[in-house]
């Protein structure tokens, strides 16, 4: 039986700067900070709300990366899963459209 698709937006409740070559993510939920390696900041970069996961993957983590796509994948859902459990991903079986960034949030951050 074939998996759905997942579908992967950036949420507007966060914070996201480059430091030193790599990835934080702070939640405005929370305050809690993340630090991305290479792997995840690529899906972070991607996750546009319409293309797919396993897309992503394929194009960014396997093109970019030594991994198998079937690891790859794995890894990718878990990763998402764990973000969106923390409001920092949004994740949906269909297209996310955009939604307008809120300015109060990130200047408050």
């Amino acid at each position: 039986m074939p998996v759905s698709a997942l579908y992967i937006a950036r949420s507007t409740e966060i914070a996201a700067r480059v430091l030193g070559g790599e990835m934080m993510i702070m939640s405005a939920r929370d305050s809690t900070l993340f630090n991305l390696n290479e792997v995840a900041t690529a899906i972070w970069e991607a996750a546009d709300g319409v293309t797919p996961l396993e897309e992503i993957v394929q194009r960014k983590v396997c093109a970019e990366f030594e991994v198998e796509p079937a690891e790859a994948l794995k890894d990718a859902e878990s990763f998402v899963q764990e973000l969106a459990e923390r409001g920092i991903l949004l994740v949906s079986d269909q297209p996310i459209p955009p939604r307008p960034a809120a300015s109060s949030a990130t200047s408050a951050l």
